[in-house]
């Protein structure tokens, strides 16, 4: 089992797009990501200003998770992934993602997001606040 010392936490603004597609597959997402289409993945990556990885710290220092984010770092953070790939789920990943964000953020920033429905006790867990008030116009492709 791997332990959370040998995870490592990090800021990476240009994490390669293989990798990004990678860990939305295994995670699940890819699903709900457009995960075949390379060039929509590299511009979503492109515009977030907060990329935040999860590497297990082995030699190749694989990527498990990802945390991607828009903020203006001083009133709020709106994160448009938490994905955690397969080999990371149980470990504390995710929850160490939002953590690292948090502390990169500061505690005068607040997170926002929204949820797939299989991960709403996650969030919970961790102490988040389930909104009821949330809006959205859905893309057209």
């Amino acid at each position: 089992m791997v332990e959370p010392t040998e995870i490592l936490y990090a800021s990476e603004p240009a994490l390669d797009v293989a990798e990004f597609r990678r860990v939305l597959v295994e995670s699940g997402l890819g699903e709900t990501r457009p995960v075949d289409d390379e060039a929509r993945l590299k511009t979503m990556l492109g515009n977030a200003n907060l990329v935040l990885t999860a590497r297990l710290d082995i030699e190749g220092k694989p990527l498990i998770g990802v945390a991607r984010g828009i903020t203006d770092f001083s009133w709020v953070c709106y994160i448009s992934e938490l994905a955690v790939s397969a080999t990371g789920q149980r470990l504390g990943v995710g929850r160490g993602l939002m953590d690292e964000a948090r502390r990169q953020l500061g505690p005068s920033v607040a997170i926002g997001l929204i949820s797939v429905p299989d991960a709403v006790g996650f969030y919970e867990r961790i102490g988040m606040t389930r909104m009821t008030d949330a809006f959205w116009f859905s893309r057209k492709r």
